[in-house]
């Protein structure tokens, strides 16, 4: 039997079709959906159907939607106020869209950091892979997690998110249904994990076909400035080009430099933007 769909994930889903963005990242939604607890957890209800939901887990930053029915009632700035009231400070607004740039604006939050969604059609042809001396590229085994753990916290040391990935958060991400070994690439020096690609498909058939996503990168500070982090990606762009994806998508931060010239030197374009916003 089918376990029924959490109401605040149901209400994620709606809000997403109707703005073509999900409020929900994936961490939430795993969070969410596995009834982890949560530091905010606020609901409102219209006769018995959740209309509203701000979320966040542990210390992660809030996320907050509003049923597109029941929208300019009041219930995002009620959410919003009450939150602020009680301390909260830092609001996602995934895809920046106007709205919630105005709820923003009027309740004098700014923006503190900026998510970039880039995106690449699959027509276009690919540069070749080029191979690192002395490393290896190959798919994922269960004995590399202690190796892509370590890896993944140096690389990621200031990104408030991927950089606090534990090996509970590794299995979560793992049992999700899109979870596929043989789209996760990782780098071997001398037996030892140096980097990884994770790569996702989401099924889109709305969107005309499957989405690839470059899911995560990440490259030993050791090994920065010799081609692994493009030979890597590369390696995981080639692989979902293969699977018949209709496009790749990818999210970086606005300020990583190095990263938007590589991507942007692939055939990345900016398609979209997340914006957290702080209260200062």
């Amino acid at each position: 039997m089918t376990s029924p769909v959490d109401p605040r994930v149901a209400l994620a889903e709606k809000v997403a079709e109707a703005d073509g963005v999900s409020p929900l990242n994936e961490a939430s939604r795993i969070a969410v959906s596995a009834g982890e607890a949560a530091r905010v957890d606020e609901v409102v209800r219209d006769d018995g159907t959740v209309v509203g939901v701000a979320f966040a887990a542990a210390d992660a930053p809030v996320e907050l939607y509003v049923a597109p029915s029941h929208r300019r009632r009041g219930i995002g700035r009620s959410l919003l106020e009450d939150l602020r009231g009680r301390g909260e400070r830092r609001f996602w607004a995934h895809g920046d869209l106007p709205a919630a740039q105005g709820l923003a604006q009027s309740a004098g939050l700014t923006a503190s950091r900026t998510l970039l969604v880039l995106e690449r059609d699959t027509a276009s042809p690919l540069p070749a892979e080029r191979p690192v001396d002395g490393v290896v590229l190959r798919t994922w085994r269960d004995a590399d997690a202690a190796g892509l753990l370590a890896v993944n916290a140096r690389a990621f040391a200031s990104h408030p998110e991927q950089g606090a990935m534990d090996e509970a958060d590794l299995r979560a991400r793992m049992a999700q249904p899109w979870f596929d070994p043989e789209g996760l690439f990782v780098a071997e020096r001398d037996g030892e994990v140096v980097g990884f690609h994770w790569t996702k498909i989401d099924p889109a058939p709305a969107q005309g076909g499957d989405v690839g996503e470059v899911y995560v990168v990440g490259v030993d500070p050791s090994e920065q400035g010799r081609g692994l982090g493009k030979a890597l990606t590369l390696r995981g762009l080639h692989h979902l080009v293969g699977t018949g994806v209709a496009r790749i998508d990818l999210y970086v931060e606005g300020d990583n430099t190095p990263a938007l010239a590589t991507y942007h030197g692939l055939g990345f374009v900016e398609a979209a933007r997340d914006v957290l916003y702080d209260a200062g």
